[in-house]
């Protein structure tokens, strides 16, 4: 036996429970006796007994990944080999069948232990392929590519038996030449969940196929499932053969490949002619269109062959399941409509009920004539199933309600589930018409028509059928070529309702946003939008404390995360100590449970909620989650991956740990390490490093008792590895530290006393505290009618700025008298200066500044502020807003992304701007817009970028959050009444009304200490000879410049005071926003003109106030502090630039 042993670098597995793959009693060649053989992974055991392996002792291991299996032709026994570089092991086997089992079993043990696992990795991130397409195992790495389904290995044994035309069974793991980008991209648009819709489409769950069930069974299902296609979903809407073929000709040359599936599998030809001479069959058109999926599918079909779909046979059986005509006792209970709510009553009267030819009657019993009363189901408009129970006196009952447009209630319950499916089905049947008979099929609790209107088109009401199942919103749009689409309620990003006036009718309307999707819907009548309105707002609420259970954001992380997550971000970066502090707990609680309540309605603000109170609720909710983040399951692959050396290696563990995650916890998970990874970034500032975070986060992410030192070390691996972990960009890298270094500009918000800007704290004496306001501000260079350092200022913007406030704080600084006919405003310039926005006088100006950080330079943007229209143009069109309600014209025209057969190009199209909405005609003859665009929801900017080639140079740019419209004009008078026609319509002005006085900043000067901060004022008398001569003098050398920069405090402190001084001396000072001027950067200071002073109202106090200063008569900053100042700063910023 010991010529069996393992060579010693053999390391020895550990046994595992995992089933076995094959097991029995062999003969091995050299041992007289039989010994138990076992395929266990990618290992054989040999021992001499069961019960030895059981206990486990055995003689030897042999592994798999350094061997190979090799039939013996020997006559008088079935032999086989296993060769391995160490020894050779020769096996005989009962019969011959034992033994081809035994071969095959050890030939796919050794390719899977050569197996590539990219392919799988890749179609398992469709969450719906980690499951089996037949029987549900985890993680399936077998695939039928003609199907579109991927399968566990047992299923595919049963599908090669259907026959390569049928199904062609691949692997995920081993074929690795087979799986193209295009079929894996196929494999991750359709998933096991949309194929299942097809093919499960009419499967009721007693008849599923269990993951245990026996290989006749297993073949028996498969075989009904697809090569007889007795649980597919029913095509009503085609009735021949003829039908299915034009239906799949249309299909192809669109995105949804599941439409063209769904055709081909229901009987139509693959190779059906088209009509089309050149390209004569769907695959040619696909090719055409450019459909790479399309084709692809189609490509793997093109040998199918499925019988025809009888779809009036499918259509007898779907009305024989559910009859047309029904009688039964039901309850018919009470309905309270006068508080909107069910109300069910004591006493429910039993009626015998009959469903026939459209009504719903129901009787005092089976043997009255008479009907009590009589519905008909054609004027049914909701049907709700309650699915909790209701307790009357009876018992437990299921009721159902059914709303009617004449604003009817009916309330009815069943004693069985099966009979209240029964009537419901049978309900709904005859009032859902055959454009929306895919909504049948779901296990909705709410069902009927309402009102909508989406973003395709706002002019009209049109009627659509909706129906909730659990936290989607399933609907069938009454529209050209509609499908049924769904919103996922719990991801809305807005849910609101408003009222609008509607034929002298005051109608409630329920607005909801997903991803950038909107649809207005509203009732029939009060009744049932009450109803559907509170259905809608409970399957968006929080349900649970699962995490895929609250209300998420548009990417799929929880609401509650991104919101403190913000609020952090914005106010607690420079933070000491930011998640190391504790929050009070009823403060915590009451956020946590806010949240828990409309995680949507709670707005986080600075002021009313405090920064420890905001961290602690992060933590807590990760903390109370039902499961851990990080997924109490993979703790130990956590915890093993720190025995791992090697870098790299340990962080692609990680990596793989991250992908096996679920996705709402994967994208929780990016989300909340990026965030850690911005914060440790600016560890210098708030004493959050990695380490620091990782012991504040370790115990809520793997929700541990203790906390280990093993835990932190994970969580501080995956700060740190961030950016390798979740593929970040470097330019997303720099664009996080340009967004933190402008971030970190704000102040601590939780006290009236905060530390001022580093800008601040480098120039002036420690002596001299800031005091700044509460919300804090931001130090902003903006520039005066054209970008050059002369014109530059570095203005102190406060968050409730508005644009009309900084213009006027701008031109009182440069001692600009603005004349009654021009219109000064501030223009946002982007793009290198290619694109240019006037802000509205209205307009939020921090809010547009920190818009910038998603620019992919943001560096280009800056602020102007310069003329744009006289008054001459300018207030005609204002006049003109309440006369001239459209403009229309023709106009080159681009979209990104692009859209147009005609490809990238500008295109001439006509436009009308009617009603706030700019509509796109292809002509003037057009009575349908090809595209329209609300204007309020649009950025819109003067000039057209270069690369997009503009055919002239007056164009338009036009940015909305899904896509980018460029219009180029003739001639710069048309660029200009585009310009304001569009402006008004966002704003109904660009000029402020007549009588209104252009608004200044209302708040004081900001202090140090007594030191007024206000600029430095040259003389207005000819300059002095040195002050000249500044601009030509040299740079002292880099050595002298640390002397100059130590006594930089000593100089600034000496401006200081000269302007307390100057201050004192006035009685009457022109009072500004808190403004710096500086040079170029928030470190250099230059000098500006400023307003002369105003005479002193007291001369007795002012002269007083001069005979106790040794500053010159006529109170001016020495010329030579001036330049000396200047000087300084100049060399301290150039030095900063090469460091």
């Amino acid at each position: 036996l010991g010529a069996l042993q393992l060579p010693p670098e053999i390391s020895r597995p550990r046994r595992t429970t995992a089933p076995p793959e094959k097991s029995g009693y062999l003969e091995l060649k050299g041992y007289k006796a039989k010994i138990f053989t076992l395929l266990q992974g990618n290992h054989v055991w040999i021992c001499k007994s069961e019960q030895d392996f059981r206990i486990g002792y055995g003689i030897t291991i042999i592994p798999m990944n350094v061997a190979n299996v090799r039939q013996v032709d020997r006559t008088a026994k079935q032999s086989f080999e296993i060769i391995t570089p160490y020894r050779s092991f020769s096996f005989t086997a009962e019969s011959e069948k034992e033994k081809q089992e035994w071969i095959e079993a050890l030939q796919q043990s050794i390719a899977e232990t050569l197996s590539d696992y990219e392919v799988a990795e890749k179609i398992w991130l469709n969450e719906s392929n980690r499951t089996c397409a037949d029987c549900k195992a985890p993680n399936p790495d077998w695939a039928s590519i003609n199907l579109c389904v991927v399968i566990c290995k047992k299923c595919a044994g049963q599908h090669r038996s259907l026959g390569p035309r049928d199904s062609k069974v691949r692997s995920l793991k081993m074929d690795a030449s087979i799986w193209s980008n295009e079929l894996i991209e196929l494999f991750i648009v359709i998933g096991n969940k949309r194929a299942n819709s097809f093919w499960e489409g009419n499967l009721q769950s007693n008849e599923e196929l269990p993951m245990d069930a026996p290989t006749d069974r297993r073949l028996t299902f498969i075989t009904q499932k697809y090569k007889e296609g007795r649980f597919r979903k029913t095509a009503l809407l085609y009735k021949t053969k003829e039908e299915l073929n034009k239906a799949l000709c249309a299909a192809v040359v669109k995105q949804d490949v599941l439409e063209t599936m769904m055709l081909l599998f229901s009987g139509a030809d693959v190779m059906c002619a088209t009509g089309d001479p050149v390209h004569s069959t769907p695959y040619l058109l696909a090719k055409k269109a450019g459909q790479r999926l399309q084709m692809e599918f189609l490509h793997h079909n093109r040998f199918s062959d499925f019988p025809n779909y009888d779809t009036q046979s499918s259509s007898t059986l779907l009305q024989d399941s559910s009859p047309t005509f029904l009688c039964e006792y039901l309850y018919k209970l009470s309905f309270n409509a006068a508080k909107t709510e069910r109300k069910l009553k004591e006493e429910c009267n039993k009626r015998w009920c009959a469903l026939e030819s459209g009504f719903l009657s129901y009787y005092e019993s089976e043997k009255t004539v008479t009907p009590n009363g009589m519905i008909d189901i054609g004027e049914v408009i909701c049907l709700v199933i309650h699915k909790a129970d209701s307790f009357l006196h009876a018992g437990a009952i299921l009721t159902f309600e059914i709303y009617l447009l004449s604003e009817r209630v009916f309330l009815f319950g069943a004693e069985a589930a099966h009979s209240r499916r029964k009537w419901t089905q049978a309900i709904a049947k005859h009032f859902i018409p055959d454009m929306a008979r895919c909504l049948l099929g779901l296990d909705y609790d709410f069902i009927g028509q309402l009102y909508y209107k989406d973003c395709h088109n706002l002019d009209n009401w049109k009627k659509g059928w909706f129906a909730i199942e659990k936290s989607n919103l399933h609907f069938c749009l009454e529209a050209e070529d509609a499908q049924e689409d769904l919103i996922h309620l719990r991801r809305l990003q807005e849910l609101t309702i408003s009222s609008i006036i509607q034929n002298g009718e005051k109608i409630d309307v329920l607005l909801l946003v997903e991803k950038g999707r909107t649809l207005y819907i509203h009732g029939h009548t009060k009744l049932d939008f009450a109803v559907w309105r509170g259905a809608i707002e409970k399957a968006a609420s929080t349900d649970g404390n699962v995490l895929e259970d609250q209300q998420l954001s548009k990417n799929d992380v929880p609401i509650i995360v991104n919101s403190c997550i913000a609020f952090v971000t914005q106010y607690g970066l420079g933070s000491k100590h930011i998640y190391l502090n504790s929050g009070d707990p009823s403060h915590v609680s009451a956020l946590l449970e806010f949240f828990k309540k409309d995680a949507r309605s709670v707005k986080l603000r600075a002021g009313t909620n405090r920064l420890e109170d905001v961290t602690e609720t992060l933590k807590c909710f990760l903390s109370e989650i039902d499961d851990a983040l990080l997924t109490k399951e993979l703790y130990p692959f956590w915890i093993s991956a720190l025995d791992t050396v090697d870098e790299k290696e340990r962080v692609r563990k990680y990596s793989t740990f991250i992908r096996t995650l679920p996705p709402v916890n994967r994208a929780t998970l990016a989300a909340l390490m990026e965030h850690l990874y911005r914060v440790q970034k600016c560890s210098e500032i708030n004493h959050m490093d990695p380490h620091n975070l990782a012991m504040a986060f370790s115990l809520c992410l793997f929700q541990t008792k203790g906390q280990t030192s093993e835990e932190v070390d994970v969580i501080e691996d995956l700060i740190i590895n961030y950016v390798h972990l979740f593929d970040v960009h470097e330019d997303q890298v720099r664009q996080m530290d340009i967004e933190n270094s402008f971030i970190t500009k704000w102040k601590d918000t939780q006290g009236p006393k905060a530390s001022c800007f580093t800008l601040f704290s480098s120039i002036l004496p420690s002596h001299h505290p800031c005091e700044v306001s509460q919300a804090g501000d931001l130090l902003v260079e903006v520039y005066v009618e054209r970008k050059e350092p002369d014109c530059s200022v570095i203005i102190r913007v406060s968050p409730v700025m508005e644009a009309g406030e900084l213009t006027s704080d701008i031109l009182g600084i440069k001692n600009i008298t603005h004349h009654k006919d021009d219109m000064w405003t501030v223009f946002e310039v982007i793009e290198n200066g290619e694109l240019e926005r006037p802000l509205h006088y209205t307009e939020n100006v921090l809010e547009q500044i920190l818009h910038w950080s998603s620019l992919p330079n943001p560096s280009s943007a800056c602020l102007i502020i310069k003329k744009f229209l006289s008054a001459g143009p300018g207030k005609p069109y204002n006049e003109k807003n309440t006369e001239v309600s459209v403009k229309a014209s023709y106009l080159k025209f681009k979209e990104e992304p692009s859209k147009l057969l005609s490809g990238n190009k500008f295109q001439e199209r006509y436009f009308v701007l009617r009603e706030g909405t700019l509509f796109l005609y292809k002509d003037t003859k057009g009575t349908k817009p090809e595209k329209m665009l609300p204007v309020k929801s649009m950025k819109l900017y003067l000039g057209v970028k270069k690369k997009m080639k503009p055919p002239t140079n007056w164009g338009l740019t036009l940015y909305s959050e899904k896509h980018y419209w460029y219009l180029c004009c003739d001639g710069q008078d048309s660029q200009l009444e585009w310009f304001s026609s569009l402006f008004i319509a966002q704003h109904s002005n660009i000029w402020p009304p007549d009588g209104k006085i252009r608004k200044q900043s209302t708040r004081k000067n900001p202090r140090i200490g007594s030191l007024s901060l206000i600029p430095i004022q040259h003389d207005r008398s000819p300059p002095d000879t040195k002050v000249s001569n500044s601009k030509n003098s040299k740079l002292e050398p880099e050595g002298e410049l640390a002397e100059d920069k130590k006594g930089l405090k000593e100089k600034v402190l000496l401006v200081a005071q000269c302007l307390e001084h100057e201050d004192r001396a006035r009685s009457c000072e022109r009072k500004h926003q808190s403004v710096i001027c500086l040079e170029d950067s928030g470190e250099d200071v230059v000098d500006f003109h400023q307003n002369p002073d105003k005479e002193s109202r007291s001369p007795k106090k002012s002269e007083n106030r001069a005979n106790q200063t040794p500053l010159e008569s006529d109170k001016q900053l020495p010329a030579n502090v001036i330049q000396e100042l200047s000087t300084i700063l100049q060399k301290h910023k150039s030095l900063h630039k090469e460091t």
